[in-house]
């Protein structure tokens, strides 16, 4: 099939996943094709791009597998009893995708599946329906490589013996982990009487950008690397200029809710003359947002590529959109890395130079405010993070994945 396409995204139901694809589904519409994201009903206020269109998958009443509760056991994901309940959330959200959205794209007519990498899914969907299909990687590679950890872990690249041992240990480990995902998996697999192999897509493209992963030596001959997909930044922000740097404090859109890593954030960048502007995704009620310590510039939403071009460091937790947009701003990084590939964020972020990490768990005012003194003050901090920018603003971001895109199928 060549010309014009309808593509049918498939994706976790976050904003960390669907922003960047509405980004990457507008530059494909800028070509003449048409896109459609397709999940549960409450997903519509993700989107907010009015040229991406979305259709719902039929609605069922089953609480627990509504988008809040999901969305709920995401911001708790720590521990073993949270870590197991997230993957069961996430099994329940891929069984009903499979169970529903087959039938939503023949009806709508999608002739294309943009399967982003983090929901399994849609893979199989393309499969059963026999359509070409793109993988999206909105964060990190997970293409499973013994001289690559884990994504979800925050080991250091390692690239000997001991190393590859230890990631096929972590590998091994994650399989059993991930089962309840599998055996939903295997199930809708044996239902449909598909082989065991999933046909390789026309192209992977990724957000991340090649000198943020570790090295890999087995990569897919499609697979391409990119930069952010990001509508163009034309917004601005009024800070004010006391003398003192800022710096731009955030947990990301679902860990906003600690206040007590805010508090810890602001006393850091105080310790060291510093002001935080902390934007806590909403997460903070007025009360707790007004008594945080340090005279932080606090809202619940910033404009954050406005604000991060005036920073002179992010505390961040290593969500993998904010460290993106931290990097292409050439701002150095302290990571606070609470779960999901947030620990693996944060130490790609450390082994480019850009940056340091600190557990949340044993971070003292006085520990982070030394390594946020580190990467504002020792000029090879920023040094790294603008190499990064230099790249990330030279690869071409959603409108060059869009272009690969429609090469890799026409």
């Amino acid at each position: 099939m060549t010309g014009l396409r309808h593509f049918a995204v498939i994706a976790p139901p976050t904003p960390g996943h669907v922003n960047p694809l509405q980004v990457l589904g507008s530059a494909l519409m800028d070509l003449g094709h048409r896109v459609t994201i397709v999940h549960q009903p409450d997903v519509a206020p993700l989107i907010t791009d009015p040229r991406v269109g979305f259709t719902a998958i039929p609605d069922v009443t089953d609480v627990e597998r509504s988008l809040r509760r999901f969305n709920a056991t995401l911001a708790a994901p720590t521990g073993p009893v949270g870590l197991t309940r997230m993957i069961r959330a996430t099994a329940a959200i891929s069984e009903r995708l499979l169970d529903q959205a087959p039938s939503v794209l023949r009806r709508i007519g999608a002739d294309t599946v943009i399967a982003d990498s983090a929901e399994p899914a849609g893979a199989l969907i393309a499969q059963t329906l026999g359509l070409p299909m793109i993988v999206s990687v909105t964060g990190l590679p997970l293409l499973g490589e013994e001289g690559v950890p884990p994504p979800f872990l925050g080991w250091r690249y390692r690239d000997d013996a001991i190393g590859r041992f230890r990631n096929r240990g972590g590998y091994r480990v994650s399989e059993r982990l991930m089962r309840p995902v599998a055996d939903v998996l295997n199930r809708h697999r044996a239902a449909w009487d598909l082989p065991g192999a999933v046909p390789a897509p026309r192209l992977y493209v990724a957000q991340c950008p090649q000198a943020l992963d570790y090295p890999r030596r087995n990569l897919p001959p499609q697979f391409r690397y990119g930069a952010p997909w990001r509508s163009p930044a034309d917004e601005s922000v009024e800070l004010p200029d006391d003398g003192r740097p800022l710096v731009f404090c955030s947990l990301g859109s679902l860990q906003g809710a600690r206040r007590s890593l805010f508090a810890l954030m602001a006393q850091a960048c105080a310790a060291i003359g510093a002001r935080a502007v902390i934007g806590h995704g909403g997460g903070l009620s007025a009360a707790e947002a007004a008594g945080l310590p340090g005279d932080p510039l606090v809202r619940a939403m910033w404009p954050q590529q406005a604000v991060l071009r005036h920073a002179a460091a992010a505390i961040l937790h290593g969500g993998f959109n904010t460290v993106l947009d931290a990097l292409a701003a050439g701002i150095p990084i302290v990571a606070l890395p609470i779960a999901f590939e947030q620990p693996g964020t944060a130490a790609r972020v450390a082994w480019t130079g850009a940056g340091e990490v600190l557990s949340p768990r044993t971070a003292s005012v006085r520990r982070l405010a030394l390594a946020l003194e580190r990467v504002i003050g020792q000029s090879c901090y920023r040094e790294a993070a603008s190499r990064l920018a230099a790249g990330i603003n030279a690869a071409g971001g959603a409108s060059s994945a869009a272009a690969a895109i429609d090469a890799a199928l026409n």
